[in-house]
């Protein structure tokens, strides 16, 4: 079996234009579960112990985490605020 470097394949899949289109599609759900689970991690915390913070579940913030939800301004905010932090939208 050939090692393939990530870069390499990852340039070969964006040459099929409805994989690349879709990605940018689903471009906020990945940047938003990014930044909890970098926020989260730097504080050292679990998801259950955000969860608890943020007053909602476990699962819930599984689910951000791995960008399958659909989450309200209310929760993100909520989540951000228990992570000390604010939200802010970029349009682009």
């Amino acid at each position: 079996m050939k090692n393939i470097v990530w870069k390499e394949h990852k340039k070969e899949l964006l040459k099929n234009k409805e994989l690349r289109e879709e990605l940018e599609r689903l471009e906020p759900e990945f940047e938003l579960a990014r930044q909890i689970i970098e926020l989260r991690i730097q504080q050292k915390l679990t998801q259950a112990e955000l969860a608890r913070r943020a007053h909602t579940s476990q699962v819930v913030i599984s689910r951000l985490e791995n960008a399958e939800a659909n989450p309200s301004l209310a929760l993100i905010k909520r989540i951000f605020k228990a992570l000390g932090k604010g939200v802010r939208v970029a349009v682009r």
